[in-house]
């Protein structure tokens, strides 16, 4: 493995190992209090953004992935290669959580459905996730949106909104590592299929269509603007979970 591939997977896999852990954490310590864990989730991932997103754009979610695989921003090998260290990283933070926290207080961790069927809980997902991915490609992959030092901000801000809403109802995952992981390690799989299709869909719709309507072709510059010293988003830059 070469230097370049080793350090964009030990960014991913830190990455999601810190969602997991902080996030997941948060969920079993607090009881599920619903603020403790949209602010635990959303300051994890701005931070991991700001902090690793220049190194390997900052994914830690497999469906953000998707999303620049679906639009030619990220290689299929890469993707593998970052969808393996987001998937370790799960696993690994939830190792660590389980052996500290046992069971059953683990169960804290597994994001599960609350109040709805899985069909409305797949609905969910997909809607919190396209928000998230959306949120992803206007303010870390368009040259025209936000400053991109203000991307893992806006970026946290949505998963801690998403969460004040679809924590109660699905766990808020929008993102099959952080449900890969605590399912794993627990061996508990309540309804896990709408934990990848629901953002496996909604990553994708808010990714080709973001680039659709946004990015190709590339408009002209908005007014006001140089139009000048922009380059074209590439596969390293920075996402997020």
């Amino acid at each position: 493995m070469d230097r370049d591939v080793a350090r964009v997977c030990v960014a991913e896999f830190v990455g999601t190992f810190t969602l997991i852990f902080l996030g997941g954490g948060a969920g079993i310590v607090s009881g599920q209090n619903i603020v403790a864990v949209a602010l635990a989730n959303g300051l994890a991932i701005g931070i991991m953004v700001s902090n690793l997103g220049h190194i390997s754009g900052g994914h830690f979610n497999p469906a953000i992935t998707l999303g620049f695989l679906s639009t030619g921003r990220i290689t299929p090998s890469r993707a593998g290669l970052y969808w393996v260290s987001q998937f370790a990283g799960a696993t690994f933070a939830a190792l660590i959580l389980r052996w500290l926290l046992k069971m059953p207080a683990f169960l804290g961790a597994v994001p599960q459905l609350s109040g709805i069927d899985a069909g409305k809980g797949m609905i969910v997902e997909l809607i919190l996730t396209f928000f998230l991915v959306a949120a992803v490609f206007a303010t870390a992959v368009d040259p025209r949106g936000a400053f991109k030092a203000v991307a893992g901000l806006t970026i946290g801000l949505t998963i801690s909104i998403d969460v004040f809403t679809g924590g109660p109802l699905t766990g808020a995952a929008m993102n099959p590592a952080r449900a890969f992981g605590p399912e794993l390690v627990s061996g508990h799989w309540p309804n896990a299929w709408i934990y990848y299709v629901g953002p496996a869909l909604g990553g994708l719709i808010a990714a080709l269509g973001y680039e659709w309507l946004y990015l190709r072709p590339t408009p002209p510059p908005v007014a006001g603007t140089s139009g000048s010293g922009v380059d074209e988003p590439g596969p390293g830059d920075s996402a997020a979970s």
